[in-house]
């Protein structure tokens, strides 16, 4: 498998030895975070890698069947309940698995990646992170929601997998009811995510991207 296109960001540490791979939304590019990184403020200490990935660019039913990057299609956006392309949301897990293995065979190991992902990118970055077969660092998901929970056979490797989940109070794209979803459906599964919310639409704000530095700090600390 040809691994997908990246932007890649790495920190200024000598020693790089964490990996952060954050998904974008449905109709953006893995350019679109890469100004976070700096916002991050992270120690100087910390070697970390992000990789944002550009999804394929692929019609996009919901939106007329306009071509454009997207981890899978949408069929309709009715009601609570999406109808998506199931099998095309598999194919990126795949491929954003490809991404863990070429990051493991760089000398990462597993416990020190962390998954990200926001709207298309957290659906994609759910079931990759819960049913990983070894041990991983994180699952940070932002205004996403997630569609593969009735099918999702955890992994026992990440059956205590840090997970924080971000949503926007006044989302009018991915309504906070469906963020709340996604975290009933961890707790059912045996998971203990973290929640945070605020009052913003589909985005990120400063306040979520200073928590989010504080959560990485915490989850690829070093004794």
């Amino acid at each position: 498998m040809n691994l997908l296109p990246c932007e890649i960001v790495e920190t200024k540490a000598t020693n790089i030895d964490a990996c952060v791979i954050w998904l974008h939304g449905l109709g953006a590019s893995g350019h679109d975070f890469v100004p976070v990184v700096p916002e991050l403020h992270l120690p100087e200490t910390m070697g970390v890698r992000f990789i944002f990935p550009h999804a394929p660019a692929i019609p996009v039913t919901v939106n007329g069947g306009m071509v454009m990057p997207a981890w899978y299609d949408i069929l309709t956006m009715a009601g609570a309940e999406r109808q998506l392309d199931t099998a095309q949301l598999m194919a990126s897990v795949d491929a954003v698995a490809a991404l863990i293995a070429n990051q493991r065979e760089q000398g990462i190991a597993s416990e020190r990646i962390v998954l990200a992902g926001f709207s298309q990118g957290g659906a994609v970055a759910y079931p990759l992170a819960l049913s990983y077969p070894e041990p991983l660092a994180g699952l940070m998901t932002m205004s996403t929601y997630f569609p593969t929970s009735e099918t999702l056979v955890p992994s026992a490797a990440n059956a205590r997998l840090p997970i924080h989940v971000f949503h926007g109070s006044r989302d009018p794209v991915v309504p906070e009811s469906m963020g709340l979803a996604a975290v009933t459906a961890l707790e059912k599964l045996g998971f203990t995510p973290s929640y945070k919310s605020y009052s913003m639409g589909h985005e990120v704000c400063l306040a979520q991207i200073q928590a989010i530095s504080q959560w990485l700090q915490d989850v690829l600390k070093t004794d």
